[in-house]
């Protein structure tokens, strides 16, 4: 039976791809970065005088912050088919003195909120869904308690709900185990111009996902902050005084969400443009073709676009991967897994676990059920090729199990995606997108 795609509203429970049977070559537009998008967001909020976000990404994740800024007493004005938020700043303060806020299972929107209602002075609670409460927040807890903000969890401590009895931030400085998240630290940087003494932001550990940091101070930078970080990034400054300016800001496509399009190629022995992303990429995740290049891929990051041509007949090699610093592909890489000529190691993601779903245990789950002999360790999992046996994969109400293993059936025949429409957390029609650029609008 074959369903078209209905845009970005399609919701079909089940979703089984044909699988190609011609390299999938062409350009595919990717929508904006959700990690920008919500930087960029909550920034604007905070700065003086009006900013205009051009290229932005309209998700679950990013409505859920435009929503809990206006809900803050900060205007946002959003218009999808424009790709903009128009945003009102408020010049770091927080005009609600009450509000309670749900915002979903976006870990970006809380953990960033979390530092930036303290800045507020009145009664805060931020909640999601069921998912949310059991990811852990208490190392940003503990640090904004360092920072003298009254914060506790309500229900179990360490994890959301959480309630704030807001005076603003006093500042200085505070250390936080960097072996959870990069977003911690990425909510106190943006809160850290308004603190009353500036702040110092010390990392016990190895951090994880330090790329993310680096987006973090160059979106701040355009909007006239200066966040200093040691080049190990062991500690990061913002002197006080400073204050964020209203403007235009331009955000560039989702490196994350482009691995997908890199990968099809990869696999089918196709050629694969994506508009946008280049060589002056502010995201660590486009990092992610140079695993595809190690498989056998060729690469070429121009000026303003990047092209993955896959090997001749998808044949991919395998090989051993550090994924630390590009966490949010490994799905990505696991979903071609199957395909190599050897096994896949992939290493550096214990935290993944913590993420919308168990990243490591689910997805080995899944492979398995493809028929696939996989091993998993604390940090990873190492994949065994084999022939895929079809299967039902669960997604977890995780848009990026459904987004990679979306990818694994445009090649293997039988592999359904159950909730499919799971992937309007961060990339609404994603599906379309990817029926457009293998050339076909049907479903099996």
């Amino acid at each position: 039976m074959g369903y078209l795609i209905n845009n970005s509203s399609f919701r079909s429970e089940v979703l089984e791809l044909a699988p190609v049977t011609r390299p999938v070559t062409g350009t595919v537009k990717v929508p904006g970065s959700k990690s920008i998008t919500n930087r960029a967001l909550l920034i604007a909020a905070l700065a003086e005088g009006e900013s205009t976000l051009t290229g932005a990404l309209f998700s679950d994740d990013t409505q859920y912050m435009a929503a809990a800024l206006n809900q803050l007493g900060i205007r946002v004005v959003s218009d999808p088919a424009a790709e903009s938020f128009v945003v009102s700043g408020q010049g770091g303060v927080i005009p609600a003195g009450e509000a309670s806020l749900f915002l979903g299972n976006s870990g970006t929107s809380v953990r960033f909120l979390a530092a930036a209602v303290a800045l507020g002075h009145g009664h805060y609670v931020l909640d999601g869904v069921p998912r949310m409460r059991e990811r852990p927040i208490a190392p940003m807890i503990g640090a904004l308690r360092d920072l003298g903000v009254d914060v506790r969890s309500t229900m179990v401590d360490g994890y959301p709900p959480l309630e704030f009895h807001a005076n603003g931030i006093a500042g200085e400085s505070v250390s936080l185990a960097g072996d959870k998240s990069s977003q911690y630290f990425t909510g106190l940087l943006i809160a850290a111009p308004y603190a009353r003494n500036g702040m110092t932001i010390r990392v016990e550990g190895e951090l994880v996902s330090a790329p993310y940091i680096d987006i973090t101070a160059d979106v701040m930078a355009a909007f006239g902050v200066v966040a200093e970080i040691e080049e190990d990034y062991s500690e990061f400054r913002v002197e006080a005084g400073q204050h964020y300016s209203g403007r235009v800001y331009e955000i560039e496509p989702d490196a994350s969400n482009a691995s997908y399009f890199f990968a099809a190629a990869a696999i089918t022995g196709g050629s694969v443009r994506v508009e946008g992303l280049g060589i002056e990429s502010l995201q660590g995740d486009l990092d992610f073709v140079s695993v595809l290049e190690v498989m056998g891929a060729d690469v070429d990051i121009r000026d303003t676009e990047t092209i993955v041509r896959g090997p001749e007949g998808g044949k991919l090699r395998g090989g051993d991967f550090d994924m630390t610093e590009v966490s949010d592909t490994a799905q990505t890489l696991a979903a071609i897994a199957p395909f190599a000529d050897s096994p896949v190691t992939i290493r550096g993601i214990a935290h993944n676990r913590l993420k919308e779903t168990d990243r490591v245990h689910d997805v080995v789950t899944e492979l398995r059920k493809l028929g696939q002999r996989v091993d998993e360790f604390d940090d990873g999992m190492t994949i065994y090729p084999g022939p895929i046996i079809p299967a039902e994969i669960e997604t977890y109400d995780d848009h990026r199990m459904a987004m990679s293993f979306g990818v694994t059936g445009l090649r293997a025949p039988g592999v359904r995606i159950l909730d499919p429409g799971c992937t309007a957390k961060t990339f609404p029609d994603y599906w379309d997108r990817l029926l457009a650029l293998t050339g076909t609008d049907r479903l099996i």
